[in-house]
């Protein structure tokens, strides 16, 4: 399974669930008692704790996470695919961005199934949908070749998105139905510590660098990731530039899809 560390996962859920309704399958208000898996820092677990008057638990296999998460209710450690709960100990099992970072997601969901009594929901992107806006021109372009480049190679179907209902009706769960939710992240002025360290990232080829042996695993030679990373490189010049005259401005879209099923007693 893919890890992640804290500021990565704060930065890329910041912003998610400020509007709720693409959760109303979860019937929220009559939950008793809810997993977050994978809860990494606890954002989904902070909305559902707010949105129901559950108890939620968040779990997770990362302890530095669970540190993190801790602040939002009680925790646990545990793997996904072995939780440490009894069966039917929940009404409700949730996951965000979990899925695409296991290499047999159908394990999870079976053990999602075992542990809950009523539902299971799964919060998925597909990669592969994302959409690039930026006042850089070569930005868009670079940013697709990155994103196909790292889905060949990263061994996990991060383009998993819609198609977890497949997954939820191979381990028999019912009534399984899905609504999409796109997260938009948006850079513009004035900007913030986070797009600054973002432009410098790029600018450096810090950011891509650290995605060089996945990008390597598909059929990117190093040769050619080299020269994607100086592209890179000027295109991070590019949005400091902007930046600096105050000009620059970014738009990703992620589609996000919310898949839920019942558990047949």
């Amino acid at each position: 399974m893919r890890r992640f560390d804290a500021d990565y996962l704060e930065e890329t859920r910041r912003g998610m669930w400020e509007e709720v309704g693409k959760l109303v399958d979860l019937d929220l208000g009559s939950r008793t008692r809810v997993a977050d898996v994978g809860c990494g820092t606890g954002e989904l677990t902070r909305v559902l704790a707010r949105e129901s008057p559950a108890e939620v638990v968040g779990i997770d296999a990362d302890p530095a996470l669970l540190d993190a998460a801790r602040e939002h209710g009680p925790v646990l450690a545990g793997d996904a695919t072995h939780l440490p709960l009894r069966t039917n100990a929940v009404d409700l099992v949730t996951c965000q961005a979990l899925l695409i970072n296991l290499p047999e997601p159908r394990r999870a969901v079976a053990e999602f199934a075992r542990v809950s009594s009523a539902l299971v929901c799964a919060i998925e992107p597909d990669n592969g949908g994302v959409e690039v806006k930026s006042t850089v021109g070569r930005e868009v372009d670079l940013a697709r070749r990155a994103r196909e480049h790292y889905i060949e190679g990263v061994g996990t179907d991060v383009t998993l998105g819609a198609d977890s209902r497949d997954l939820f009706e191979a381990v028999g769960l019912s009534e399984v139905r899905t609504r999409r939710y796109d997260h938009e992240k948006v850079i513009e002025p004035p900007y913030g510590e986070a797009a600054l360290e973002s432009a410098r990232r790029k600018a450096t080829g810090e950011g891509l660098e650290s995605d060089r042996r996945t990008m390597l695993g598909g059929d990117l030679a190093p040769a050619a990731f080299d020269e994607l990373r100086a592209e890179w490189r000027e295109m991070g010049r590019e949005v400091i530039g902007q930046m600096q005259a105050g000009e620059y401005e970014r738009t990703e879209r992620v589609p996000f899809y919310v898949t839920v099923g019942r558990v047949d007693s």
